[in-house]
């Protein structure tokens, strides 16, 4: 088993968007399909997480995987039923910005300061205005997670957010199933989605009567 850590999921509550009057910020997550993946909770199961992370490979546009024996093939209609996401939007990512050729990070991120003259020294979200300055968090924390480091933007945080923010639709299965593989690849990277890995492990009746939860 891969003694990779797991990023600690986190959880947001659209009804705490809406009682803190941040309207924006709600709308354009909702925009993307994505209240019910960002609203997951449940179990997570670590160990199995960890298996499911070791045996991920790539079959066409879905990702599958072996836990227990038994095949996990996650693909469009699971997604939607488990995380309410489609295969459906753009395929964007760092030097891919196809459908949005208009994105020029640095001006964007100027774009959304609060003081658009400072000068930049790196992407950091503290310098945002309040709604993209959200909405980079939870991008860095749920949507893409990492291990470390949560408060300065990468080039693929940039593209998701300007996205986002201009209502612009997002192949969100596309962009999990990336980040997933990503984190595979990537020694420096933690498991990420681990609620959502162990909703697919309970959609596809694995036992887990006996894991550590």
């Amino acid at each position: 088993m891969s003694t990779k850590q797991i990023n600690i999921p986190k959880v947001l509550d659209f009804n705490w968007l809406k009682s803190e009057k941040l309207a924006e910020t709600r709308s354009a997550l909702k925009h993307q399909k994505l209240k019910k993946l960002l609203e997951l909770t449940g179990n997570v199961y670590p160990d199995l997480v960890k298996v499911f992370y070791t045996n991920l490979t790539l079959d066409g546009k879905n990702i599958v995987s072996y836990v227990k024996g038994i095949k996990m093939k996650v693909t469009s209609e699971v997604c939607n039923s488990v995380g309410g996401i489609k295969y459906s939007g753009l395929k964007v990512g760092k030097g891919n910005t196809s459908g949005i050729q208009e994105f020029k990070k640095i001006q964007y991120y100027r774009s959304c300061m609060r003081n658009p003259f400072q000068s930049i020294s790196r992407f950091h979200e503290g310098n945002l205005n309040l709604t993209p300055c959200l909405v980079a968090y939870i991008i860095a924390w749920q949507l893409i997670p990492r291990g470390t480091n949560h408060v300065v933007l990468h080039e693929e945080d940039l593209i998701l957010l300007y996205c986002i923010m201009n209502l612009i639709k997002i192949n969100w299965v596309y962009i999990i199933n990336e980040h997933m593989l990503k984190s595979k690849r990537l020694t420096d990277y933690r498991f990420p989605y681990a609620i959502l890995v162990s909703k697919l492990i309970d959609y596809f009746g694995i036992d887990t009567s006996n894991e550590r939860n």
